[in-house]
């Protein structure tokens, strides 16, 4: 049962993602077919079906928490303000791509060689956010305060590197997202999503040096939020 609940939310993450790509492409520059939007499409299939199939023999924990609602009573006030940023930048920043890609270009278009490297650096980056998925089985979609749940410190794996790697992954998968696609210019938008995401830590990192034992600790010894050697 957990595995077809994993396999029907990763077929609704899939079909929002080819819609915010793939309508907007035909809409605006008639190119229903648009051979990169698809490709990228096919490579994300081919990683996220696998993985949440994984996650539900593996790591059922893990997937129950991801699939559990963007919302709840318990959520603080200013996750709830993040998350209203955070979630609709994403899906702006999407549609973004497509429109400047095979309309505007802004920036121009990157060349062949770039696109490859985003295409892979893509997925790297989302096998590197399942990989924290797999270590963090309170990784739940809000910020709220877990300790009934016996939520306790992770620091190793990904956790070793950032404190916060899912969004690490997160900012690194859309990067090559864009460049993939065939947008220059969604490089210097994704200052946004970072923006977003940085929003989207205060709020956690205020709930977990209340709530999870040892964090304050681990802050010290993990100096960098995000980016590594950088922030």
């Amino acid at each position: 049962m957990l595995v077809l609940r994993g396999l029907v939310g990763a077929l609704f993450q899939w079909l929002v993602i080819a819609a915010f790509l793939i309508l907007p492409a035909g809409i605006f520059a008639g190119e229903w077919a648009w051979a990169r939007g698809w490709q990228y499409l096919a490579v994300y299939a081919a990683l996220l079906f696998p993985a949440a199939t994984a996650m539900a023999v593996f790591a059922p924990a893990s997937l129950e928490s991801r699939l559990r609602a963007p919302a709840s009573a318990e959520q603080p006030r200013d996750d709830k303000i993040a998350s209203a940023i955070l979630f609709p930048a994403l899906l702006l920043y999407m549609l973004f791509l497509p429109l400047d890609a095979l309309v505007w270009q802004l920036l121009g278009v990157p060349p062949l060689w770039l696109s490859i490297a985003g295409l892979a650096v893509s997925a790297v980056a989302y096998l590197f956010v399942i990989w924290t998925l797999f270590t963090n089985s309170f990784a739940i979609p809000v910020v709220e305060d877990q300790s009934e749940a016996g939520q306790v410190l992770i620091d190793t794996g990904p956790y070793a590197l950032v404190r916060h790697p899912m969004y690490l992954g997160m900012v690194c998968m859309f990067a090559g997202m864009g460049l993939w696609l065939g947008s220059m210019a969604s490089l210097p938008l994704l200052l946004i999503l970072v923006g977003a995401f940085a929003l989207r830590i205060r709020a956690e990192e205020k709930t977990l040096l209340t709530t999870l034992p040892g964090y304050r600790e681990y802050r010290e010894r993990r100096r960098y939020r995000l980016f590594p050697f950088i922030w």
